[in-house]
């Protein structure tokens, strides 16, 4: 057949010359085009989510292109995917990430190498792990049953006590159940850059940007410095003095800070410099000295933070937020509300409630294990599901993380999946979500005795290091540089949501 045929079928061939240096023996070879399935993963940042979009940066795009730059792909159907029975798994929001990602198509797979050439044209953040024959009918959406993806939380948004809103602090002050003021994000839930904690390869201070002050160790008592596996330093006991700078530190980081006498106590311009002066002789004053033993009146576990400081500005001793079997047992019942089959016309934006793919199936929904990600520890919230909307999964987090903050009742969350009830859910941020897996059980069980099973099995070492270098680091550093969820904890308040009131 000739290259500029239009049909697809597995017995369309394709000429292609080899790189020859002696152009007179040069000679043409015949590929014949072949169904398969692609199996890669990818960071999603800077993209606009997979699904190729005009003008738009895609993933979907640059996998595209590549294909055609690897051979995979003619001339004649470069940027046309109807042509080669292009189809995706899933579809992945902007700034989503994927680890077990699939698309299957009519591809030129000879001659060998395929894969490396793919890899060559495609950015370090999307690697192809390979690809497998499939039967002329697949179709990577549709013979897909159920999809998993993984939303990574900080511990720390669990916490009710932490980053919370200025109202919330302000109605707290004197009463038995004080909430911390947030000495790394202002009232406004901005960062303020350059009085941050410093973080080096080994471990991570608690001041740092990774996890707030309010759930530091930096006591009257004593600070503690959470190292990454599992290790835990103690230091030296503060002075007096030292909780005076530690005191001024905190009130320039946040100019709003409340006064002793509740009013709003804003330092002078030039403070700043001596805060940092302050700051700097608070640090080195923590330091042992030569040939003295650090001295220490108790050790936390690495999940422990404990929190300090209050309205004031004065350091004082809290109480210590972990994510323990008390809270593992609460969070898990809370997710548990949404499998089953539901309307989640509330959880997703442009569809209706009485449009039919407003109705979804979840299997499951658990967040039982903790990750630790750079010295930040998150939970691994994983959801199984046959399908999602646009949104679904970041607001049913979003939800879910109100009502743990008790910013909103359990109940709430029952009154959400009723079709005559509309309301205003939080979206949690893009950032901690990745699709994990796209699983094949009916085709896999009807073609196991002629084709190879579609399944991530051979490629999940390769997965896995490309989850931890590519998406877990992304997720840690953006939440260490940006405070992105730390910003959004600020909004989850009945100002920025009323509908958190209904059901309570």
């Amino acid at each position: 057949m000739s290259s500029t045929t239009t049909t697809t079928s597995d017995d369309e061939e394709y000429e292609i010359n080899p790189n020859s240096a002696d152009t007179t023996t040069q000679r043409k070879r015949r590929y014949k085009r072949r169904k398969v399935a692609i199996f890669f993963a990818y960071c999603g940042v800077g993209y606009q989510g997979m699904q190729k979009n005009p003008g738009a940066k895609t993933i979907e795009g640059d996998l595209e292109e590549a294909l055609y730059l690897s051979g995979a792909v003619p001339e004649v159907d470069r940027g046309n995917p109807k042509r080669f029975d292009w189809a995706r798994s899933a579809r992945t929001d902007k700034g989503v990430s994927a680890v077990g990602q699939v698309v299957s198509g009519r591809f030129y797979i000879d001659p060998p190498g395929l894969v490396d050439r793919l890899n060559s044209n495609l950015p370090s953040q999307i690697r192809i792990f390979g690809f497998k024959r499939v039967t002329s009918s697949f179709n990577a959406k549709k013979f897909c049953d159920r999809r998993r993806y993984v939303y990574l939380i900080p511990v720390f948004a669990l916490d009710p006590s932490s980053h919370r809103d200025r109202e919330s602090v302000l109605a707290s002050l004197g009463s038995e159940n004080e909430l911390v003021k947030c000495l790394e994000c202002s009232e406004r839930g901005r960062k303020v850059a350059g009085v941050m904690g410093r973080r080096n390869s080994e471990s991570k201070n608690v001041e740092n940007g990774g996890n707030d002050a309010s759930q530091s160790g930096l006591t009257s008592d004593n600070v503690i410095t959470v190292l990454s596996h599992s290790e835990t330093k103690i230091e030296p006991e503060v002075s007096s003095i030292d909780a005076v700078a530690l005191s001024n530190f905190a009130l320039a980081v946040d100019p709003c800070l409340v006064s002793s006498d509740n009013s709003a106590a804003a330092p002078h311009p030039e403070q700043a410099d001596q805060v940092r002066v302050s700051l700097n002789k608070f640090s080195s004053s923590l330091q042992p000295k030569l040939g003295e033993e650090p001295k220490a009146s108790w050790v936390e576990n690495e999940q422990n933070l404990v929190r300090c400081g209050n309205g004031g500005g004065a350091a004082v001793k809290g109480r210590v937020f972990c994510y323990g079997e008390k809270e593992k047992e609460r969070f898990n019942r809370i997710l548990k509300h949404y499998e089953g089959t539901h309307n989640f016309h509330n959880f997703t934006t442009r569809t209706k409630v009485e449009d039919p793919s407003a109705n979804r199936y979840i299997v499951s929904f658990d967040a039982n294990k903790v990750v630790t990600v750079e010295g930040i520890d998150f939970v691994k919230c994983e959801v199984v599901g046959q399908s999602f909307m646009l949104h679904q999964i970041r607001k049913m987090v979003g939800l879910a993380v109100a009502v743990m903050r008790n910013c909103a009742p359990e109940s709430l969350i029952n009154i959400a999946l009723q079709k005559d009830i509309n309301i205003n859910v939080p979206t949690a941020p893009e950032v901690g979500l990745y699709l994990d897996e796209c699983l094949f059980t009916s085709y896999n069980q009807k073609w196991k005795d002629s084709h190879e099973e579609i399944s991530m099995e051979a490629y999940k070492e390769e997965a896995e290091d490309f989850k931890i270098q590519q998406i877990y680091t992304h997720i840690s550093f953006t939440e260490q540089k940006e405070g992105v969820v730390a910003l959004w904890l600020h909004s989850l308040n009945h100002r920025n949501y009323p509908d958190l009131r209904v059901g309570g």
